[in-house]
This record gives structure tokens, sequence and C-alpha cells, in this order.
């Protein structure tokens, strides 16, 4: 294509002629036609970045949708392990450290902080930073519940090779056995006192039997008094098993052991007697955990069927008149 050739009319030659551009307007005239290009560019390149993603952009959204769904897997199964952690925890303190007689433990000792410096400090300054510092704290948290569990399982296990040292301990049959026994006078609880006639707490039960009847320790221990005053409880024997309980017998007419003497589940210890303060001849019977009386009528499981303890039970708890 051939380049086209301006002219202009010269009124002083009245000849037309060639036109010819100056070097500054030429230079001026691609300086122009470069702006526009550069400024048309420039919109073009705008729109490109803000509608149109490239390919590395492309691929960096795919892994920021790859990492959110692998982050919303990870908080799913961190929640599935809170509820496993929370489960063990609740066997833990209630059925396995009750079975063993430990102490539960506590809920801040399970999901205590970590204090001191701020050990999340470094996490702060990433892109993201709420949503990496819930998964830390997450994860801190779950590993510590992770760590108490396991040092409990380990005292527990102490306590499993103790097992059968503690059921023989424990006092698990009645002091006087029910072929020998004529009657549950009276069970633990508030109970008329027979001689000031009021209402009295009876931190124990009577078991009536003839005056010479054998007692028999209800669970292995040593002998921790063997007292033969007249007052009060009379001829009395208090046993110490161990893991916090002790057994009262008294009242005997006479006592077979004495102060310091180991014991066994079932060993004669005294004969039913009339001492003290009893109004007939009988046992009165007490069982101590850390120094403070229970109900005895808890711990008879290994004389007694399911129907003989309801028998029990309800004997135990009439209000009547107690025998001291």
């Amino acid at each position: 294509m051939a380049k086209r050739i301006k002219y202009f009319y010269n009124t002083n030659t009245l000849k037309y002629e060639k036109v010819e551009l100056s070097l500054s307007r030429r230079v001026l005239r691609v300086l122009g036609y470069l702006a526009s290009v550069m400024v048309f560019a420039s919109i073009v390149m705008i729109f490109a970045y803000t509608y149109i993603d490239s390919p590395k952009e492309k691929r960096l959204k795919r892994e920021i949708e790859q990492l959110d769904l692998q982050y919303e897997l990870l908080n799913e199964r961190l929640k599935i392990m809170d509820v496993v952690m929370e489960d063990l925890t609740d066997r833990d303190n209630n059925i396995y450290r009750v079975i063993f007689e430990a102490d539960p433990i506590s809920s801040d000792v399970r999901k205590g902080r970590y204090g001191g410096v701020n050990k999340y400090r470094a996490l702060e300054n990433y892109d993201f930073a709420d949503i990496v510092l819930e998964s830390a704290k997450k994860l801190d948290r779950v590993a510590k519940q992770m760590y108490v569990q396991s040092k409990s399982y380990d005292e527990l296990l102490k306590e499993v090779k103790n097992k059968s040292k503690l059921l023989a301990s424990i006092p698990a049959i009645q002091p006087i056995p029910n072929k020998n026994l004529r009657a549950m006078a009276s069970g633990y609880g508030y109970r008329i006192h027979p001689i000031y006639k009021t209402s009295k707490m009876h931190t124990g039960m009577d078991f009536t039997a003839k005056i010479g009847t054998p007692i028999y320790a209800t669970g292995d221990g040593y002998v921790n008094l063997a007292d033969q005053s007249g007052r009060g409880y009379g001829n009395h024997v208090v046993i110490s098993h161990g893991y916090g309980y002790q057994t009262l017998y008294g009242h005997m007419s006479r006592i077979k052991c004495r102060r310091g003497q180991s014991v066994k589940r079932g060993e004669i210890i005294g004969y039913v007697g009339n001492t003290g303060t009893s109004t007939a001849p009988h046992c009165h019977y007490e069982v101590r955990k850390n120094g403070k009386p229970i109900n005895p009528i808890n711990f008879y499981y290994n004389d007694l069927s399911p129907k003989e303890y309801q028998q029990m039970l309800t004997i135990s708890a009439r209000a009547n008149q107690s025998f001291d």
C-alpha cells in the first residue's frame, strides 16, 4: 500500500505543495502515539489482573482450596478426638478411679492452660493467623489431656497390681454370719436411743445374737485398738484395713485379739456380749472411711444374695430403737 502524501495550496505561489512535517512535530506525533498505546495497554492489563486469573493464580487458588479442605478435615478429626477424650475422662473419673478408690482428677489439671510466655506469639504474624492459632491451641489441649490420661492409667495400673490386696482388705462380710444371727436390731441412721429415748444418730448396725457367739473380722488388716473398758462401746475392737477403711466391733463379752495383731477376713476377733451402754446382747458394727462413719449395709456383698440384701436394706431402714 502506497504511503499517503498530503498537499496544501500555497496562496503565494498559487500552487499545491507537499506538506513537510518538522522534526519536532514528528517527535510529538510519535510520542502521542506511544502514550495512547501505553494508556490502552495499561487499561487492558488492569482489567486482566482484576478479572482474569493468571495460570499461577489459578494454581495457587486450587492449592488454597485444597488446604481449606484439609483444614476442615483436620478440624473434624480434632472434634472426634475431643469427644473420645471426654469419654475417656468420664470413664476414668467415674468408673475406673471409683473402682480403685482413687480420687478423680480435676478439670483444671486435665485442661490446664500453658502459663508464662505466650508460646503462640511467633504464629501471630502469619497470614490466616486465626486459623493457625486455633488449630495449634486445639492440638496442645488434646496433647495435654492425653498426657494426663496416660499418667492416670499409669497410676491405675499400680492400683490394679494391688487389687487383690484391696479386695481382701475392704470389709465385705457380716461380723456375725446369718446362721448365728437372731435379728437385725437396728440399722444406720437416726434411731431412738435406748437410754435417753431421744432421736440420735446411730453410726453402725446392731446384730443380735447369743452371748458368746463368735464375731469375725470383715476384712484383712491389723488391730488398731482392743479396748476392754466398760464404758460406751464396752469391750470393743477397731481394725484398720488400709485404703482409709476401719471397722469397729462393740459390746463384746470377750476379746480374742491384741493390739497390733494382723488379722484375716473371717478370723474370730471376739464374742458377742452386753458390755458398755448395751441394753441387750448384740454386736454394734461400724465401717469408717477416712475417719467418718458410713453405712455398713454397702459392705455385705460377699455374704448376701440379691434377695437377702434387699431384705437387709428393708430391715435396716426401720426407724426403731437401737441397742446402744
